[in-house]
């Protein structure tokens, strides 16, 4: 029988051992822990270069991008850890299959193209400036590559590749699935495609675009942007509460048809103004028009607080605030236009089509829940004050933060130039249409949408001669009303 004391000294020996194979193992995983990391360490921002090219039977792609964005692969290294460039050409060709070619879907007229074949790849010194045209490019990646001559370690140099796909013919339509968004946190991708016969068109994406039409037929094009106009509007929050406000004091479809119909046709006029440059390209010009539309949310509310509202009076300022909101529509658009490809003005007029239907569906919805709200919660006068307060509040709050960050912005008279002059004139011309259009139909009113008449139930009959009475249709000399 064993002595206490050497059992604790035996313990002892068997938790030293435990402790001793523990800290072996923990050192064995240092290298291939650190390895991991290191192979896994994704970039924060990553910019690729790239070019489609359709020609003859061939569509040639060609890329840029950072070779640090290439993980998990093994590059061959000289002393002092610089790439072996002599040797690079396997690896190169392995990477750009896994990251780049896999990841990267081009279609013939909605048919998927083959896996491309690799023609050329290379190392290129981020100085190199030969992605600036695609011949440029082209003649630099099939041209003399980088030798051991330049020292640069794998994270300093932009991997080059030549993709070559084959095509029934170059006169089809092209789109392309670029995934290239698992390459870093922020993937920028700005693509130039050069169809034949026709101008280069530039793209340029964030992360992970899906399927982009390269040159989309024009009803492509007219679908994409109605969608965009239809959950444009769901997503604006300024823009809800604006229509909202329109909403509050009428709730009748057949009242709030041409109210929300000046709103479509002033926002679509500035829309399709901006999107032919005819707008100012000021820096401050953005944030201006976004106060403006908080402004136009605490006027609108107000207004309803006041109460005594017309339609022909809501209407034509409606189509005054329309042409602001049509301005903030174009900031949403302008990274989205070149998706239409040659059909800018089709593009339009869909996403205008996609704004009135979204408004029709909040119309659907709030007008019936605004009923029920006013006949079993509260009283209808004191509910639109109530609603209208809580928006003017929400507005008012934007207005000030907005007007903040316009501050910001040091104003100054642009220089008067015959451009400045010639854009001024048009749209002096176009206020001036404007106007007259707006005249026309304020004079015309009355007469295409008469007043009812009084119903039987109000008239009383006192005598013959009648005076008109604000309120109460006609009255006779002696007080009576007919």
């Amino acid at each position: 029988m064993k002595s206490p004391a050497l059992k604790s000294s035996s313990a002892a020996s068997r938790g030293a051992a435990a402790q001793l194979w523990v800290a072996a193992f923990l050192l064995a995983l240092v290298p291939v822990l650190a390895r991991g990391a290191f192979a896994h360490d994704i970039p924060n921002d990553v910019t690729v270069q790239a070019f489609v090219k359709p020609a003859g039977d061939k569509l040639n792609l060609l890329v840029r991008v950072p070779l640090n964005a290439m993980r998990d692969t093994e590059f061959p290294e000289r002393t002092q850890g610089y790439l072996d460039l002599d040797r690079m050409d396997a690896s190169l060709r392995e990477t750009s299959s896994v990251w780049i070619a896999e990841a990267i879907e081009i279609y013939e007229d909605d048919t998927r193209l083959p896996n491309p074949k690799i023609v050329d790849v290379r190392v290129s010194l981020p100085s190199d400036k030969s992605f600036a045209s695609y011949d440029e490019a082209f003649a630099h990646v099939t041209g003399p590559r980088l030798t051991n001559n330049v020292q640069v370690y794998w994270n300093q140099v932009m991997l080059d590749v030549l993709f070559e796909y084959p095509i029934h013919s170059d006169q089809s339509r092209f789109s392309i699935h670029p995934g290239l968004a698992r390459l870093g946190l922020q993937v920028i991708t700005a693509l130039r495609f050069l169809p034949r016969g026709g101008a280069v068109r530039a793209f340029e994406f964030v992360g992970d675009p899906g399927l982009v039409r390269l040159d989309p037929r024009w009803h492509q094009a007219a679908l994409r942007f109605v969608k965009l106009g239809f959950f444009h509007i769901l997503d604006g929050t300024d823009h809800l509460l604006f229509l909202f406000c329109l909403v509050i004091p009428f709730r009748s479809l057949r009242k709030l048809i041409p109210v929300v119909t000046s709103f479509t046709v002033a926002h679509s006029i500035t829309l399709i103004a901006s999107a032919y440059n005819l707008a100012p390209d000021f820096l401050w010009f953005p944030p201006l028009i976004e106060t403006l539309i908080a402004m136009s949310i605490v006027y609108m509310a107000l207004e309803n607080i006041v109460g005594g509202i017309g339609v022909q009076r809501r209407w034509m300022i409606t189509f005054g605030f329309g042409l602001v909101h049509g301005f903030g529509f174009s900031f949403a658009l302008r990274q989205t236009l070149q998706f239409a490809g040659s059909h800018l003005l089709t593009s339009l007029l869909s996403f205008n089509i996609g704004v009135e239907l979204g408004q029709l569906l909040v119309l659907v919805l709030l007008i019936p829940l605004l009923h029920v709200f006013f006949r079993f919660a509260v009283a209808e006068r004191t509910g639109t004050i109530i609603l209208s307060a809580l928006v003017a509040h929400t507005g008012w709050h934007w207005m000030i933060d907005r007007g903040e960050r316009l501050r910001q912005f040091p104003f100054a008279w642009p220089l008067v130039t015959a451009a400045l002059l010639a854009s001024a004139m048009r749209w002096l011309m176009v206020m001036l249409i404007l106007a007259g259009l707006v005249w026309c139909v304020a004079k015309y009113w009355p007469l295409k949408f008469p007043m009812r008449q009084p119903s039987r139930r109000s008239r009383r009959d006192i005598g013959s001669t009648q005076v008109q009475t604000p309120g109460h249709g006609f009255e006779t000399e002696t007080g009576g009303e007919i």
